[in-house]
């Protein structure tokens, strides 16, 4: 018997491993028509060659099932029809009963599974699509689907596939887990759409809450931080109260690249992608995956926080574990009760001070919201107090405002992202917080002083020599506002790296240099302010870049561009002169450059004639060089983060200097790349993988020189790009002509005369290769400056599709692909995106 059945694993094992080309019966179509069998084997595939439908056994066992997979993806499993009642042998088929229904049959004819379709027709027929969708339909043109998978989901969510609410059968469509990886009967947990006025994707553990996703705001789930802010995710909500319906799906930007969503057998949902390099599928997320996912974790009125190593739960300010000696334990499911009860609970003559609200920043908002319209913030606040029940709200951007009533449940603690969520406090709460923060401010200050102190007295015993970076540093940023304020001051000196001098200005001297701001000096405006023209008392001409309030950048990045530039020295960089803090007042003094940005010559209309092909290339290879010292050359290995043609500015010569070094980040001597939860920069010259992940290096740089290089070359801005072709953006754009032989249609009809054909070329082919997705096909900027240089035969580039569009979603679409899914009102969300 041990020997007939490892006889039998062996020959399941043979016929699942062999192609479809060489199974003895291979269906070579995508149909199962009437009177045809679909026997084990056998399999049907996608019209596209995508997806595959067959007999399989799970990890090799003796049960069999018909189950659906990706043609490439190592035979990962997406559907499974008789999930709950195998075939214990190799006789199972796969056909088209008299009913008109499709269902599996055993060997002893015993119908195992069935669509169950009430239908009169006996003419139907099952479709395999390329979306990996099994339709069962009548067979007729444009015959009426009666049947498919997607309505009937097992563990996996495929792009396109929805959950939620059906309006037709009052049913819920929902994904559930396997028991076990052998197993793909129903397991415990399943995932659902949680349909309340604010709704929300749940996963359930049985009958009890395992995790949510936090609610939902028009573009995305404002509990997923990791896949909101750096991560295209494509999620859709969509609802109509009027039929009843609410449905969840979510879409892949690229067809070539398979994507699922997998709901485990352990309960976390991880969304996956195909890598056809490695032949694998790699984990995007997985969630649940830490102790304050896990749905309560810290019970009623506890917030939970993953960085606060063993203890993770803390009660509420105002609030006190309900039972000391489990809270002790580190059993926290009991949660927290209030210690002083709201004014309106209390039954007194005595007349006691309103309740307030204490602000939780960067919190996952808990549980059973209620919406409630207000015009702002004020009402919304006031209308929560005006409510005896009310313990908190929030007011939320494309929502609004949200209150919650009775028990917070579900809270967590982020380092990032979140919303503020508003608890309210009896009067007497407040002010012990008040006593207790003024007390900690206190200890906090006293601490500081005296830490300052002795800094100062240990710089003092070991001082180094004059333009030591330690002293330059506490000069430019502690000393800066006792600057002199007379008229004609002399600015003063400081050398931050011992070597480029660069001055400390007043504002006086800026205001007389410029003067007064006056409109008639403005030059323009970017991202962090405008800059003006101003002139030295020494007649020297200066442009001064004036950061306004409102510009986002801080003294982070004004201390980043000031002690950069000041290291760097090269022909191609922009010369920093001085700078000034001053009362509110940030603002940066650089060399004047009299033929202004780049991006006035490529664009501009009336100026493109003067900028001729030669003078193109001299600025393309220039900034090449620029980029090249920033990364290798330099003391300091240094990342722009926002190369752009308005950063480049133009000497009188029209020689290329890049500016705008207030986003630059310092490497490491072998730090390769870098992560940050805030992405910065411009649209359109943004690399995939910094406005996806937030992942930059040297290779984000590239792929922003490229996108110039296209630029100068074509005269096209990438941002807000149109065309008659169906091309999303400039790079798929200038691909699709050089593919075709068609290159020199890009260059501008300006510069036909002036142009050297073989330079045209290569620089679209090098701009081509700067910009391919991924970062390791991208070449270095050491490479690059050699292409440009050399006459050696160029690599073959890939086929660039990501486009980073005005208002920050992520476009990867085929434009031969006409198909594509239009998506309704506010419903995809989108990666936020800083914009510049």
């Amino acid at each position: 018997m041990a020997a007939s059945s490892s006889l039998l694993k062996l020959v399941i094992f043979v016929l699942y491993l062999r192609p479809c080309s060489i199974r003895i019966g291979c269906l070579a179509t995508d149909t199962i028509s009437p009177n045809q069998q679909l026997t084990d084997g056998q399999t049907i595939v996608s019209a596209g060659d995508v997806f595959e439908l067959g007999f399989f056994s799970p990890n090799v066992s003796d049960a069999r099932y018909v189950g659906m997979w990706y043609k490439e993806g190592a035979g990962r499993i997406v559907w499974v029809a008789n999930r709950d009642n195998p075939v214990m042998d190799l006789s199972g088929v796969l056909t088209i009963g008299d009913d008109g229904n499709l269902i599996i049959r055993d060997g002893r004819n015993t119908t195992i599974w069935s669509t169950h379709v009430n239908t009169t027709s006996r003419n139907t027929i099952a479709v395999l699509s390329d979306i990996g969708n099994l339709v069962l339909k009548e067979n007729m043109s444009n015959g009426l689907e009666l049947w498919d998978s997607f309505g009937h989901p097992s563990a996996t969510l495929l792009p396109r596939m929805k959950i939620g609410l059906d309006g037709n059968t009052h049913t819920q469509i929902f994904i559930s887990s396997w028991k076990n990886d052998a197993d793909p009967s129903q397991g415990n947990f399943t995932l659902s759409v949680d349909g309340q006025e604010l709704p929300q994707i749940t996963i359930w553990n049985g009958l009890n809450k395992h995790y949510r996703t936090g609610q939902w705001n028009g573009r995305n789930f404002i509990g997923l931080r990791y896949l909101n802010q750096d991560y295209p995710n494509g999620f859709s909500l969509v609802g109509d109260s009027e039929e009843g319906t609410l449905s969840f799906s979510f879409a892949s930007f690229d067809n070539s690249r398979p994507r699922l969503i997998y709901l485990n057998p352990s309960g976390s949902f991880e969304l996956l992608d195909w890598d056809a390099g490695e032949k694998e599928w790699t984990e995007i997320r997985a969630i649940p995956n830490s102790p304050c996912d896990i749905y309560g974790a810290c019970g009623s009125f506890g917030r939970c926080n993953d960085d606060e190593w063993s203890i993770i739960c803390q009660c509420l300010t105002g609030y006190e574990p309900r039972n000391m000696d489990e809270w002790n334990k580190q059993i926290w499911k009991g949660g927290c009760v209030r210690r002083e009860r709201f004014k309106c609970e209390r039954n007194t003559s005595i007349d006691v001070e309103e309740d307030g609200f204490l602000e939780f920043p960067r919190t996952k908002l808990p549980d059973l919201t209620r919406y409630s319209y207000t015009p702002d913030k004020s009402s919304c606040e006031a209308l929560c107090l005006n409510n005896c029940t009310c313990t908190a709200y929030a007011y939320v951007d494309s929502i609004g405002c949200m209150l919650w009533e009775n028990d917070l449940i579900d809270i967590q603690s982020y380092s990032f992202g979140g919303e503020n969520l508003y608890v309210r406090l009896s009067h007497f709460e407040l002010g012990r917080k008040g006593r207790s923060k003024a007390l900690a401010i206190g200890l906090i200050v006293s601490s500081a002083v005296l830490g300052s102190c002795l800094l100062l007295f240990i710089i003092y015993l070991r001082r180094p020599k004059q333009g030591g970076y330690i002293r330059g540093y506490l000069k430019i940023f502690t000393c800066t506002t006792k600057n002199m304020s007379s008229k004609g001051s002399q600015a003063r000196l400081f050398r931050p790296a011992g070597d480029a001098e660069v001055r400390n200005f007043s504002l006086r001297d800026i205001e007389d240099a410029t003067e007064n701001f006056t409109a008639a000096n403005k030059l323009g405006e970017g991202g962090f302010g405008p800059v003006y023209r101003g002139k030295l008392s020494n007649g020297q001409q200066v442009a001064v870049k004036r950061l306004s309030r409102s510009s986002g950048q801080g003294i982070e990045e004004f201390k980043t561009e000031v002690i950069l530039i000041s290291k760097l020295q090269h022909r191609n960089l922009v010369n920093l002169i001085g700078f000034c803090i001053q009362k509110e007042e940030k603002m940066l003094v650089y060399e004047y450059m009299s033929n202004k940005s780049l991006d006035k010559f490529i664009f501009g209309s009336h100026r493109k004639s003067i900028v001729d092909w030669n003078m193109r290339y001299n600025i393309i290879e220039g900034i090449a060089r620029g980029v090249l010292y920033l990364h290798r050359d330099s003391r300091l290995k240094i990342i722009h983060r926002d190369l752009k043609t308005s950063n480049i500015l133009l000497d009188e010569e029209m020689t290329p200097k890049i500016s705008d070094f207030g986003m630059a980040r310092i490497f490491g001597g072998k730090q390769a790349t870098a992560n940050t939860v805030r992405v910065v920069g411009t649209y359109g010259y943004m690399s995939p993988e910094y406005a996806m992940h937030g992942i930059f290096s040297e290779k984000s740089d590239v792929f922003s020189f490229g996108v110039v290089l296209l630029e100068i070359a074509t005269g096209w801005r990438n941002t807000g790009f149109h065309h008659h072709s169906n091309s999303v953006h400039l790079p798929s754009h200038a691909w699709k002509l050089w593919n075709e032989g068609k290159a020199m249609e890009l260059l501008d009809p300006r510069l036909v005369e002036s142009c050297d054909l073989s330079q045209v070329l290569k620089c679209i082919q090098v701009g081509l290769l700067c910009v391919q997705d991924y970062e390791n096909d991208r070449p270095t900027m050491a490479i690059v400056v050699s292409m440009l240089s050399g006459d050696s035969i160029l690599p073959m580039p890939e086929r660039p599709l990501f486009s980073i569009k005005p208002g920050g979603s992520i476009d990867k679409r085929d434009p031969s692909i006409h198909d594509w899914p239009s998506f309704s009102r506010n419903t995809i969300s989108h990666t936020s995106i800083v914009g510049r």
